[in-house]
């Protein structure tokens, strides 16, 4: 029987042995040998990556130093591109999360793209590997919310709290100060290209830069910037800039106060949950004019004008309006009294007042796809 020393459960021994190409069985396992071991684990969610296992009856005195528990940085919300898809996605991520112990899922809904899950990722690459797979071993299509961080929030009435999906984000009166993780990132460039790799950390809030030169032509430029500047367009850019020769990689330091806010996106003056996201408020506004210019261009236009918008509480900081459709009442009218024009006109006026006032505008789900897909690249 063996025990899982952080973990803390046990679990009777099936069988154990070496790996090689294919399970050789054996009956024990010595000091510095790798294998395999075949035990009565029900769920790989009891198991912790990193942990001791040692003897139940004879335990080790002390695990072995080093490990630290998995700890999500980075969510998003995953929906099927088709709503019948969604029983489908449900086994694929409870299969995903089998043999992948640091994937956590939990249900979430959205009044415009209905059933999903809200998923947890140790990082950037961890979130792509798994839109990867669901995609290529499941074939579901999948409509995938601008990745977000996690954020410590100090309520007013001296409460803390943590919040990753700006469902939850508090009302702003009741916030005293906002944290988020910041890391320290590793670019490896080409000298030529130091130059517009530091202002490209400078646009994503960079607070401190230094540079070592590896070999002659080859720079590590390395830099503490937010977690969450990193999660759109910072990787796309750097390999744009350095012509495909730059990496990068990075480690998660600490939690820095910082100016975070809500953005809602309003169509017809309706809030649209599925589209409200959290930035640092001196990129709010750029990011909440994309949101309104590229939902103007995919919602189709109706009998009234829809006025697009992003509001940080009750200040709108972003417009767009689509264009109302007009039909010409006077068509019919061949000279005559102006009066009568001027009547058909002013009903006309009345009648899209009425229609703006008690319009549904439905947004097709092409542009929900749209927009979180050129958010997210």
């Amino acid at each position: 029987t063996i025990l899982f020393m952080h973990g803390g459960r046990d679990y009777k021994v099936d069988e154990l042995g070496y790996n090689q190409l294919k399970l050789n069985p054996r009956e024990q396992l010595s000091a510095g040998e790798v294998g395999y071991i075949v035990a009565g684990v029900k769920s790989v969610q009891d198991i912790e990556i990193g942990d001791t296992i040692t003897h139940l009856d004879r335990p080790a005195t002390e695990p072995i130093p080093g490990y630290q528990k998995a700890k999500q940085v980075v969510f998003s919300s995953v929906y099927p591109m088709n709503t019948d898809e969604y029983p489908d996605l449900t086994k694929a991520l409870e299969k995903l999360a089998i043999n992948d112990a640091a994937l956590t899922f939990e249900k979430d809904s959205s009044a415009a793209l209905g059933f999903g899950f809200r998923c947890g990722f140790l990082g950037l690459l961890h979130l792509d590997v798994v839109q990867e797979r669901l995609q290529r071993e499941f074939d579901i299509g999948l409509v995938i919310s601008a990745p977000s961080v996690r954020y410590q929030l100090q309520l007013k009435d001296g409460e803390t709290m943590e919040v990753d999906n700006p469902t939850y984000w508090p009302d702003p009166s009741t916030i005293d100060s906002v944290s988020e993780p910041y890391i320290k990132a590793s670019i490896l460039t080409p000298e030529e290209f130091v130059g517009p790799v530091m202002e490209l950390c400078r646009e994503h809030r960079s607070e401190s830069q230094t540079m070592n030169y590896l070999s002659a032509g080859r720079v590590e430029v390395t830099s503490e910037m937010p977690l969450g500047e990193v999660l759109f367009d910072f990787y796309g850019k750097l390999k744009m800039i350095t012509r495909g020769y730059g990496s990068f990689d990075y480690v998660q330091t600490e939690y820095r106060k910082t100016d975070i806010v809500k953005v809602d996106i309003l169509v017809n003056k309706e809030p649209v949950d599925a589209l409200s996201y959290l930035v640092h408020r001196d990129k709010s506004r750029a990011r909440a004019l994309h949101y309104c210019e590229q939902l103007a261009e995919e919602i189709p236009r109706h009998q009234f004008k829809i006025p697009v918008q992003g509001a940080i509480g009750g200040t709108i900081i972003a417009r767009a309006t689509i264009q109302a459709y007009r039909k010409d009442v006077t068509a019919k009218l061949y000279g005559g009294d102006v009066t009568r024009k001027k009547k058909l006109l002013e009903k006309q006026k009345k009648g899209k007042a009425k229609m703006k006032q008690f319009g549904q505008v439905n947004i097709p789900q092409k542009a929900f796809i749209s927009v979180l897909r050129a958010d997210k690249d």
